[in-house]
Order: C-alpha cells, then structure tokens, then sequence
C-alpha cells in the first residue's frame, strides 16, 4: 500500500469517526453561517462547560467561528505559519496577552500519540511562524488558542496531513499514575460528564514530594484535554495563582473541568521544574467506557520520550 493510500484509508476512518454521533461535539463546515455564533469552552481559568443546548460545540473543532477564522498557510521547510481572519476578511494583527502570551499553538495527532505546545511570533502582516512542531508523519489537528483585542477568547482548529509512513498507535489504557523525565506524576478524580469535577495531579520526583513547582503560563500547571474520535479541545488552569498568598507551589495542583459527554480523553499536564517544561500524560473516561479504550499502545504508549510530545 502505496503512502497515499495508507493515508486516504486513514482518513477515510476519520470521516466515518466525524459522522458518528459523539456527545455534543461535530465537525462544522466554516461556511456554516450559524457556526459563527456559537460560543466555544476555550482557555479559560474556570470550570469548563460545554454550555446549554444541543447547538454547543466545544472548543477546536471550527475552523472559523464568531468571524475569525483560521487560515494554514504554506511555510518553508521546517517552519509552521498560519493567520487569524478577522470578521472584516482581514488579517488580525492585535490580540491580547492570555496567560502570558498572545497565541498558544496547541498540535496533536489525530490517534493522541504526537502533543506539542508551543508560543509562535507575530509578524507585522498578521502572520504567525514557528518552527515546525510536527513531528513525524501522519494526520495532525492544529488548535490555536487565542484572544483578538476587543473580542472574546477562541480556539480554531484546523487539519494538517505530514506525508509519509504512517504508524497509527493505539490510545493507552486509563491508568492513575505516569512518568516523565524522572518525575512521577500521579491523578486523582474522575470526571463526570455535564458535572464539574476536580481533577487532582501531585508531582513527586525520586519519591518525594515537589513542593517548589515553578510557574509556567502564571500558574503552577497548565492541562489541555483532547476527546478521543473528534478531538474536542478543553484548555483549563488550576486553582489559585502564584504568589497570591494562599497557592502551593506543588505538590498537588487542581483543575476543576467539565467533559462535555460521555467518552475517552487524553490529557496533556506541562509543568515548570528546575527551569524546565515537563509534559505527563494521561487517559481517562468519563460516562461508560468506548469499546476501543485501553488497547495497548505497541509502540512506546504515553512515555514523554517518544517522539512527537514536547513544548516550547
């Protein structure tokens, strides 16, 4: 099978994937003129709802939305670029520090196995660049994380195919603890899907507890979940800030977050420690678990040392 047709085959599951009915979530045509009026659930430093009603779409999974849309635009190689469309069809040149930055650039494959998290520059034209943070071939959702001076915080997503021999791997099974350059990160709560339900992370190292986690973003962790199939994007921040008085510094950090349905998630936790962005993955479930979660991933599972996961 040619590598073409490895990738048409695997897009072609993607779109039986889209058709099904999954939660609230769907794929949404930009064209969609009621698109453009549907809040998304992104970066926020509250719970995450999916809000009320059917119509709701979590964060991500429009391409375009309220007038903003996003536009992947070809790059030399090695470098990523893209631009934020206003609603007046011109590129957006303004935008808001959210977390201390004013884009956040969220990439993931689409079977979970490749996360990066990185901070692209501006240019004066509207243009974002970065290097690359596609590692490796496949089918990738790139989400960017955003506020436009004088309007409200987005996320846009848009599909990107890297050619090449494609290796999809399996979703890791649910598991309470994970490891990642030498730190054990360990999960506590399940989420409930429509509920609001904390999410509890404690990060020890050589078996003690990390209790001079440094602030990364202006927190002390920074958790993005994608859902399983359509890749719905929920981006929360912890209880407290640093330095206000009443915030540890570790070892536990809490997200309170709602899951807009029922169905695998796969979260991304980046954390600051010794001058360094540490990222600790895990699989959850919300509701009755999906036939397909919990197989085995053959080829390395959710170790942060296989390629694809980082942060910039």
């Amino acid at each position: 099978m040619t590598t073409v047709t490895r990738l048409g085959a695997f897009a072609l599951g993607l779109a039986a994937v889209f058709g099904a009915a999954y939660g609230v979530g769907r794929v949404v045509d930009p064209a969609d003129p009621v698109a453009q009026s549907r809040p998304d659930v992104a970066h926020t430093s509250g719970p995450i709802t999916s809000g009320e009603g059917a119509d709701l779409v979590p964060g991500g999974l429009l391409v375009s939305d309220r007038g903003y849309t996003l536009q992947h635009l070809t790059a030399p190689a090695g470098q990523f670029a893209f631009r934020i469309d206003g609603p007046d069809g011109r590129p957006v040149t303004r935008y808001d520090v959210a977390h201390d930055k004013r884009m956040h650039l969220i990439v993931a494959r689409r079977d979970l196995s490749g996360f990066r998290h990185v901070h692209p520059d501006l240019a004066s034209d509207g243009t974002w660049r970065v290097a690359t943070p596609l590692a490796g071939a496949g089918q990738w959702r790139a989400f960017a994380d955003f506020t436009p001076t004088g309007g409200e915080p987005l996320t846009l997503g848009v599909d990107v195919t890297v050619p090449g021999e494609l290796t999809e791997r399996m979703l890791p099974a649910p598991a309470a603890s994970t490891t990642v350059d030498g730190y054990t990160v360990t999960l506590a709560g399940t989420p409930e899907p429509g509920r609001t339900s904390a999410l509890t992370l404690t990060v020890s190292r050589a078996g003690q507890p990390v209790t001079d986690l440094e602030p990364y973003l202006g927190a002390y962790g920074h958790l993005v979940a994608l859902r399983r199939g359509d890749l719905a994007y929920l981006h929360v921040h912890p209880d407290g800030t640093p330095g206000d008085g009443r915030t540890p510094p570790g070892p536990a950090v809490t997200f309170h977050a709602e899951v807009p349905s029922a169905g695998a998630y796969r979260l991304y936790l980046d954390f600051q420690h010794g001058g360094r962005v540490h990222t600790a993955e895990f699989t959850i479930v919300a509701g009755v678990a999906p036939a397909a979660t919990g197989e085995p991933t053959p080829t390395g599972g959710a170790d942060h040392g296989t390629p694809g996961h980082g942060h910039d």
